[in-house]
């Protein structure tokens, strides 16, 4: 069913151009006025677009191709926007030219008129004719195109007919179509010249590894450019789920705090243990399966197998370099020490410009923490990452319980494009598949101080107990995560290094992680700044000295 039509105002002023739409990308006048008057007012908006934060200076359209259904003209505009900080971004822009009664959205660019002809400019994701067109060039790809753009279809891809295609949810830094309620096409929006890890480990683990706890690759687009190739769409299957890891984690932490009011628990009385601790599920202290349950646990331990199984089918092909493991030598630890120290620097002027912004615990974490930078700094530059006995490999890079799915009483792993403020050379060096354990566990810590955050009025005790009774819970999910991620990781000869290492590995990652998360907290929710401020403490033990 269409959408309302375009209000009757927006066909006041339209923008007029001698030029057809089958030619508009040839002519100068048109791209000097999309680029600049149409554009910059539009994307400016756009939820995908990440430079909210800089000054546009101007756009320019780089390269395009033009491609056609039976009824209907389509450009793909690759698009690089340039900033007055004196850096660029790359976007992808389908574009259709659509007179007001073939619509199929109000969500338009600017009315037009092309030679003569009156109508609106449209992203063409909202033509259902363009969705269906991406939808059959996959499903009929030829392997041998000389076009320049190139359409795959994967092994595993069934489908032949376009049935129904729709949106899914919200839009955000990309967009999202479901087909035929069994498939999952992910138009990129911000473009690399280089193929998107995403795509590149998609269709690793499903054609290399069947590995079965990711959606599975079933096509894709992407585009020949002299400088390299740029990925601008995944296909994938479209899973059942009952919703994300982050939202249930959520409810299972509320059910543990309205625990101790129901089940009249003293927090003073709950059994402490150190951060690390293996612990088995029958080790865990009866007095923590009363407060939390026993089946929060055995979630945890699914998850954690998941992970770990994860890591073996990213870290086990000896063929194909992109996904062979690798040592730490002497340029690694260059690239990381350059990162780090860019970044710690960063937040720490970020604390010292925010300071004022703070009080009670926040404050009094955050002054600790100035007092012993040097010692944070030396635990990030001063180690010798040649001595590891472990290996690196290409890792998930952004992994948190956002990323995972809840599929019954499993989970399903999503989004490998890596962490968004790194470049997309960086998300493609491979690191210590610690590295994710640790952004899980980080995200186990923000799951347990959004609930008390959010919900800590409907609980009667003071927010310090809470406080102290969240660290507790972390350390017991800690504790039976990695347990079985380190038992499975080594049978299935994932060599993450022995105890000794393992620990520095997940308290160095953690603790860069927590860095990380400092400065956006900050920036955005100074109230939220005890979170990676309470993980850096615990990390660097500061409340044993």
């Amino acid at each position: 069913m269409k959408d309302k039509k375009v209000n009757e105002e927006e066909f006041q002023n339209p923008f007029v151009f001698k030029i057809g739409w089958e030619n508009a990308f040839e002519d100068k006048e048109f791209l000097k006025v999309f680029s600049s008057d149409i554009l910059e007012n539009y994307i400016i908006n756009k939820r995908w677009y990440g430079g909210k934060a800089s000054t546009l200076k101007y756009i320019e359209v780089v390269d395009f191709f033009k491609i056609t259904s039976k009824d209907n003209t389509y450009y793909g505009a690759l698009l690089e926007v340039n900033f007055k900080e004196a850096f660029y971004q790359h976007y992808f822009m389908p574009l259709a030219f659509m007179p007001e009664e073939e619509l199929d959205t109000n969500t338009v660019i600017a009315p037009v008129v092309m030679n003569g002809q009156a109508g609106f400019l449209v992203d063409a994701l909202h033509q259902e004719d363009f969705r269906k067109l991406l939808f059959d060039k996959i499903v009929n790809s030829r392997e041998k195109s000389v076009s320049k753009i190139k359409f795959h279809k994967g092994g595993k891809l069934e489908e032949k007919e376009y049935k129904t295609s729709k949106f899914m949810g919200v839009e955000q830094s990309n967009t999202s179509i479901i087909y035929n309620n069994t498939l999952v096409l992910k138009i990129f929006r911000r473009i690399y010249i280089s193929t998107n890890p995403d795509y590149e480990i998609s269709r690793f683990l499903t054609e290399r590894m069947d590995f079965k706890s990711s959606p599975a690759y079933m096509g894709s687009i992407s585009v020949d450019m002299t400088e390299g190739n740029i990925t601008l769409g995944l296909m994938q299957e479209l899973v059942p789920n009952q919703g994300d890891a982050w939202q249930f984690m959520l409810g299972e932490v509320d059910t543990i705090f309205e625990n101790l009011k129901h089940k009249k628990i003293k927090v003073s009385k709950l059994p402490d243990i150190e951060l690390f601790k293996r612990l088995k599920i029958n080790e865990v202290p009866h007095e923590i399966i009363d407060w939390a349950g026993l089946s929060i646990f055995m979630r945890i331990q699914t998850l954690a197998t998941r992970t770990a199984e994860m890591h073996i089918a990213l870290g086990s092909d000896i063929h194909e370099t992109a996904f062979t493991p690798t040592t730490y030598n002497g340029d690694y630890t260059v690239w990381l020490k350059n990162r780090l120290t860019y970044q710690f620097q960063n937040r720490l002027n970020i604390l010292e410009n925010n300071l004022h912004k703070l009080d009670g615990l926040s404050l009094e974490l955050a002054n600790q923490f100035l007092d012993n930078k040097k010692e944070i700094r030396k635990l990030f530059l001063e180690f010798d990452w040649t001595k590891m006995k472990s290996e690196r490999i290409r890792i998930h890079g952004d992994y948190h319980l956002g990323q995972v799915l809840v599929n019954g009483d499993d989970f399903c792993i999503l989004d490998f494009e890596g962490e968004p403020e790194s470049t997309i050379r960086d998300r493609k060096v491979k690191q210590p598949p610690l590295k994710d354990v640790a952004g899980m566990f980080r995200s186990f810590h923000y799951a347990i101080y959004a609930t008390i955050f959010n919900n800590g009025d409907k609980y009667p005790f003071e927010q310090e107990d809470l406080f102290k009774a969240g660290e507790i819970l972390f350390k017991y999910f800690v504790g039976v995560f990695i347990q079985t991620y380190t038992d499975v990781a080594q049978a299935g000869n994932l060599n993450i290094g022995y105890r000794k290492e393992i620990d520095f590995l997940l308290k160095y990652c953690l603790l860069e992680k927590a860095v990380y998360e400092l400065g956006y907290e900050l920036n955005s929710r100074p109230r939220w700044a005890v979170i990676p401020l309470t993980g850096i403490a615990s990390i660097m033990e500061f409340n044993k000295k």
